[in-house]
């Protein structure tokens, strides 16, 4: 049971530092474009970046320290 639980934290850290490291990388996402096409809802996309980047690492790391 514990490595099922530290093989899943291992998943999402990996997960949540691949999202946080792409979502900075200029090439990748296309910062200005987004603000052109959500206007208004444009803070909209840093709630996405924090619940599926440095939450999903936390949670992996947590889950490694936990579980390991």
């Amino acid at each position: 049971m514990h490595t099922m639980f530290a093989t899943i934290g291992m998943i999402l850290a990996v997960a949540g530092l691949v999202v946080s490291v792409a979502f900075w990388i200029p090439g990748l996402c296309n910062r200005t474009r987004l603000k052109e096409i959500l206007g208004s809802r444009y803070p909209l996309v840093y709630v996405v970046y924090v619940a599926n980047g440095p939450m999903l690492l936390l949670l992996g790391v947590i889950l490694l320290i936990t579980f390991r």
